[in-house]
């Protein structure tokens, strides 16, 4: 027989098991901060770098912006192989190629059947060729996702500011993402309006950007066609401008901003742009395009002057290691092909990405926490070097700040702190620093504000086993979903 003390304990010991598994059962992922990235941004997130290809009659008349009058004579590109652009960016880590269909100066890269002022009437294959085919089914061919730069400002129309010239703009949408898809992004920018050919006007036209092209029913135009795409434009709504052409977003960089009274070429908001808002109420994240040379478009005298692999690794540290996503552009040259000059800078970025990020020293790492969630495996911080993106280390929700400490197997060098937050929930963080123990102490060596979907900190080198990463300040509980060390 049982002594009654005995049977007591395991009674209470029951007791105490129901109630841990009870609360192991409730415990529940902390509730999302508001607004949230759509499954497609998410996406875009993801992709990290993206490429932009500018190719026109610009690339014949060593123009930035054509005026609009250009023959189309002028477009007779030699060699042109979309294959080796795709093969090229596919082969240095690029996911997507967004084409410049039509620019400024109205010049169609297919064959529309709504103007004459088209590839259709060039010399390139004998007015047969297909510019925008190429490049789509290039990019099919390598693995790529493929987007459309269709410039609303068009100098070549004489109806360029009336309403009929909106319905030639969607039109020439309605071919674009019916003949040449799956599209994945829709590329327009803030220049609209000024100077230009105009049918032969050759006069200054002004248009309303808030108001003139209707942006709400374009895009929902589009969006019966292509439901998932991606829109970019200074204020969105898929993502936004970064504010500069200099490959730079802000070093503090909300993907969250209020696009209330906000529009495409708005002047003055370059700092917005650049930064967000903590408080934002759309989920907008910031693309940084900036071009592999001084120009967009292929010009000779600037075969010397393409961006080098290491001003490449800066932009990218300043792009993706800033939680945005990099767009940068390489263009054809006259033959239609990317410059050697060109491909070999690519070529040498891709090899200083790998020797820079090719080895996470704390992959699997042991992790230890001074707070997460219930204590619960499923909110622990070995879920930070574990590999795995959907896996995250969080705090209860009255806990907004938490320190994590990443002890590798010995002390190793280290250059970069790279940290990710999961944005699926929101994004959070507002403030945090880095130590490493030296000399039986923490010492600080780097300290950021917002982390996002991907923060990289390059630092002075430092030997060092163990970092301790603090998030000092948060929106709400904090939520790391990977910490690497390089």
């Amino acid at each position: 027989m049982y002594s009654k003390q005995f049977l007591l304990l395991v009674s209470i010991s029951f007791f105490c098991l129901v109630q841990l598994f009870g609360q192991t059962k409730n415990l529940s992922a902390p509730a999302p901060v508001y607004p949230l990235p759509t499954a497609s941004q998410m996406a875009w997130h993801e992709m990290e770098m993206n490429a932009f290809v500018h190719f026109t009659t610009n690339t014949f008349t060593d123009r930035e912006w054509g005026y609009g009058d250009e023959s189309n004579d002028v477009f007779n590109p030699t060699a042109v192989n979309a294959e080796q652009w795709a093969k090229t960016l596919q082969e240095t880590g690029f996911k997507t190629m967004i084409l410049t269909c039509k620019h400024h100066d109205g010049f169609c890269l297919w064959p529309s059947e709504f103007t004459e002022h088209s590839v259709k009437n060039s010399p390139y294959k004998n007015g047969k060729g297909d510019i925008v085919k190429e490049a789509s089914d290039a990019c099919k061919m390598y693995g790529l996702k493929f987007g459309v730069y269709l410039s609303p400002w068009d100098r070549n129309r004489a109806d360029y500011g009336q309403p009929t010239y909106l319905t030639y703009y969607r039109n020439q949408l309605k071919e674009l993402f019916t003949k040449y898809g799956p599209i994945v992004e829709m590329w327009f920018d803030g220049a609209n309006g000024g100077d230009g050919y105009y049918g032969g006007a050759r006069e200054k036209r002004k248009i309303n950007g808030a108001t003139y092209y209707d942006w709400p029913k374009t895009l929902d135009l589009v969006r019966s066609m292509s439901p998932n795409v991606i829109f970019f434009s200074d204020a969105g709504p898929g993502v936004r401008w970064v504010g500069n052409e200099r490959g730079i977003a802000g070093e503090t960089n909300w993907n969250t901003i209020t696009t209330d009274t906000l529009y495409a070429g708005k002047g003055g908001i370059e700092k917005l742009l650049n930064t967000g808002q903590a408080d934002g109420k759309n989920w907008i994240p910031a693309e940084v395009d900036v071009s592999i040379r001084p120009g967009w478009f292929y010009h000779t005298k600037e075969d010397s002057l393409v961006k080098t692999p290491e001003k490449l690794l800066s932009i990218y540290l300043s792009s993706v290691g800033r939680g945005s996503t990099l767009l940068l552009n390489i263009p054809p040259d006259r033959r239609g092909l990317f410059h050697e000059n060109d491909v070999k800078s690519l070529r040498g970025f891709a090899e200083l990405l790998k020797k820079e990020f090719g080895n996470n020293l704390a992959a699997n790492a042991k992790v230890s926490a001074d707070t997460y969630r219930g204590n619960q495996k499923m909110f622990a911080p070995a879920n930070l070097t574990d590999g795995n993106k959907e896996t995250y280390w969080t705090t209860d929700d009255a806990i907004t700040t938490g320190s994590v400490v990443i002890t590798l197997a010995k002390s190793q060098t280290i250059n970069y702190i790279l940290l990710q937050e999961y944005i699926k929930l929101g994004q959070r963080v507002q403030s945090f620093t880095v130590e490493a123990w030296k000399d039986n102490h923490w010492e600080k060596i780097a300290a950021a504000t917002t982390i996002g979907y991907k923060r990289i900190l390059k630092i002075d080198p430092i030997a060092a086993q163990k970092i301790r990463v603090t998030i000092t300040q948060s929106k709400a509980c904090p939520i790391l979903s990977n910490i690497e060390l390089y």
